[in-house]
């Protein structure tokens, strides 16, 4: 069943403590326009609008800091226009990382998965106010990572852009495919987020 974006659902999102930099909600946009023509950032904006949080994605500065519930409330929006499924969120999230002025910044440190483990928590920081997140596993025999986030729990649809964002840094690193999927999730009675990826 398909779901309805309301606005007492974004005025819940709205309320959700933290920021996130607006290369994030920027981002989302920008893959729908590459993939769909200019005319879409319309249709984008008018719903925002027609929800009652008018925002112009043009504008919107990369590095300053916007409420977390606005980038929540685009991928909803775009989901639900643009009819996305799962494996188009990941993609949202893969072609984020690829973007991203926060990942350009560190990828001095994409040298090795021992020092992407040690640098993430930092990395994190730098694109929410929000959340905790740390490496708790590192397998490179075995070739995979348990990527934890803590204190953060905005949507669903976050968790698989999530998913898609995590995967392909750890590809950027391991210079390898990589499989990932969200293991433990809030939404699904965990207390915190889980998230594997195997190269």
């Amino acid at each position: 069943m398909k779901e309805i974006i309301t606005k007492e659902i974004v005025d819940e999102l709205m309320r959700i403590k933290g920021e996130v930099r607006g290369i994030a909600p920027k981002s989302h946009v920008q893959f729908v326009v590459e993939e769909k023509g200019e005319e879409v950032l319309k249709k984008i904006e008018e719903k925002m609008k027609e929800l009652g949080y008018p925002v112009g994605y043009k504008n919107m500065k990369p590095m300053s800091f916007y409420p977390i519930g606005l980038e929540a409330t685009t991928l909803l929006v775009i989901k639900e226009l643009f009819n996305y499924d799962d494996q188009k969120l990941r993609e949202i999230g893969v072609y984020q990382s690829k973007v991203s002025l926060i990942i350009k910044l560190f990828t001095k440190y994409f040298v090795s998965m021992k020092v992407i483990a040690q640098k993430a928590p930092e990395m994190w920081r730098k694109y929410y106010t929000v959340g905790n997140l740390r490496i708790t596993e590192l397998n490179e025999k075995e070739k995979y990572t348990i990527i934890e986030v803590k204190d953060f729990q905005v949507y669903p649809s976050h968790c698989r852009m999530l998913e898609g964002y995590f995967g392909n840094v750890v590809k950027m690193v391991v210079n390898k495919n990589t499989k990932y999927k969200e293991t433990k999730c809030p939404f699904l009675g965990d207390n915190h987020h889980e998230f594997l990826i195997k190269w």
